[in-house]
C-alpha cells in the first residue's frame, strides 16, 4: 500500500469537517446548509435534521467506475457496473478495523435489508489499511462477525478505491438507475439525508411502494455513535510511521527488539511502553510476557486495533483504569476485572466509562507474549 493511502485514513478523521461540508454543500445546495452542524472529526447522526419529503435537486458526479479490480468477492457472484443498469446502487468503501465505519454500518445494514426489494444494490467495496486485512480470511470472518450480508467486493489492491478516485474511509457513493453517481457521503453522519436520497433515487427509477419514513438503530458495542461532547482524544497509530505523542524515555527504536519504560506521569493524548516490544512501520509487537501500554485519554471509549502476531495463538490480557480495574468502564470485549484475550486481529473495544469522562490513564498488560498492536481509536 503507497505512503500516501495508507495516510488517508488518518488524515481524513483529522481534517477540519469544513472541507466535507463545503463539498457536500456544493453538490447538493446551499438551501440545505442551515440543517448541517459538524463536529471537528467527524459527523453525528443526531445532528441532522430530517428534511421535507419534496425533491433534492443533485448533482451529476460521473458514471459508476468499473468494478472489475475486486480480488474476490463475498456474498455473491462478481458483479459489474454496466449489469447494475435499472438499479440504485450504494457503493460503501469500508475496512473492517475502522471505528468510524463500524459506526455507520448499523444504518447501511438496514438500508440494504429495507430497499433490496425495492431496487437498491448495496455494494460493500473493503479497501484495507492494516496488512492483516488484505487476509481474504480475516474479510470472512470479519463479514460474518459484523453481519455484513450484502456483497462485498474485495478491494485488496485499491484498484476500485482508485477508479473511484476515493480518498476516505468510511465513504459512500449512490449512483442513479442510469449508472449515474448522484451523491456522496464522507465519514459519519447525515444519515437521513442520505436515506432520503435513496428513496428519491429509488422513486426516480419507477419505483413503487418506497416508504417516507426513516430507518431506526439500536447500535450496541463499538458501532454506537460516539460521545462527541466528551470526545477529545484523535485517533492514534502506534506503529513508527504515524505515531504521535511517543513518551517512553529514549524515544522509539525502529525494527529493533528494544526493552521500554513508562514515565512516572503522562500528559493528555501521550503514549508509552514498558517491556520488551518491537517498534514497526505500522505496529508494535511484544516480544516477551508481561508487557504494557500505557495512554492518558480523555473519551467515553477506548479501542485498540490488534490481533496475535501468529495465526491460531491466543494472547492473554489485563486492563486498568487509573491503576485499578475498570469495573462499570469495561469494554465489550473485557470484563469487569479487566481480563480479556487477543483471538483474531480486529478492532476490539477496552474502555465504555461512565459519565462523568475525565481525563483517565489506561494501561493494558499483555501476560503472554505474540500480540501485534496497530492503533488507539476512541469514541
Amino acid at each position: 500500500m503507497s505512503d500516501s493511502i495508507e495516510h488517508d485514513r488518518g488524515l481524513s478523521m483529522r481534517r477540519a469537517a469544513v472541507i466535507i461540508v463545503a463539498a457536500q454543500l456544493a453538490a447538493i445546495g446551499a438551501a440545505e446548509a442551515q440543517s448541517t452542524k459538524t463536529q471537528p472529526a467527524s459527523r453525528s447522526a443526531t445532528e441532522v435534521q430530517p428534511m421535507a419529503p419534496m425533491a433534492i435537486r443533485l448533482p451529476d458526479e460521473g458514471e459508476l467506475a468499473s468494478l472489475d479490480g475486486a480480488a474476490a468477492w463475498l456474498n455473491s457472484q462478481p458483479l459489474k457496473a454496466g449489469g447494475l443498469r435499472g438499479k440504485v446502487v450504494l457503493i460503501d468503501f469500508w475496512t473492517y478495523t475502522c471505528i468510524n465505519w463500524q459506526r455507520t454500518l448499523p444504518y447501511v445494514r438496514a438500508w440494504a435489508r429495507k430497499y433490496k426489494d425495492r431496487g437498491l444494490v448495496v455494494i460493500g467495496v473493503h479497501s484495507p489499511e492494516f496488512p492483516v486485512e488484505r487476509e481474504l480470511d480475516n474479510v470472512r470472518r470479519a463479514a460474518t462477525e459484523l453481519r455484513v450480508d450484502y456483497p462485498i467486493a474485495i478491494d485488496s489492491d485499491f484498484a476500485i478505491w482508485k477508479a473511484f478516485k476515493n480518498e476516505y474511509w468510511p465513504a459512500l457513493y449512490l449512483a442513479d438507475a442510469r449508472g449515474r453517481i448522484r451523491y456522496h457521503q464522507f465519514g459519519e453522519g447525515e444519515y437521513a439525508r442520505s436515506e432520503m436520497i435513496i428513496q428519491q433515487l429509488l422513486a426516480d427509477a419507477g419505483g413503487s411502494g418506497v416508504a417516507q419514513d426513516l430507518v431506526t438503530v439500536d447500535p450496541r458495542g463499538a458501532e454506537a455513535a460516539a460521545d462527541w461532547n466528551d470526545l477529545k482524544s484523535p485517533e492514534n497509530y502506534v506503529g513508527y510511521d504515524r505515531t504521535e505523542n511517543f513518551s517512553s524515555p529514549g524515544g522509539t527504536g525502529l525494527d529493533v527488539s528494544r526493552v521500554y519504560s513508562l514515565p512516572e506521569a503522562l500528559k493528555l493524548n501521550h503514549w508509552a511502553l514498558s517491556g520488551d516490544w518491537t517498534v514497526k512501520r505500522q505496529a508494535i509487537a511484544l516480544n516477551k510476557a508481561s508487557g504494557r501500554i500505557a495512554y492518558r485519554f480523555h473519551a467515553r471509549d477506548l479501542h485498540l486495533v490488534m490481533g496475535p502476531a501468529t495465526r491460531g495463538r491466543s494472547v492473554r490480557f489485563r486492563v486498568l483504569v487509573d491503576g485499578k480495574p475498570p469495573g462499570a468502564a469495561h469494554g465489550a470485549d473485557v470484563d469487569e476485572n479487566g481480563i480479556g484475550t487477543v483471538t483474531e486481529p480486529r478492532l476490539y473495544q477496552l474502555i465504555r466509562q461512565p459519565k462523568p469522562i475525565v481525563d483517565r490513564r489506561f494501561e493494558v498488560e499483555f501476560l503472554d507474549p505474540g500480540v501485534e498492536a496497530f492503533a488507539f481509536t476512541f469514541g
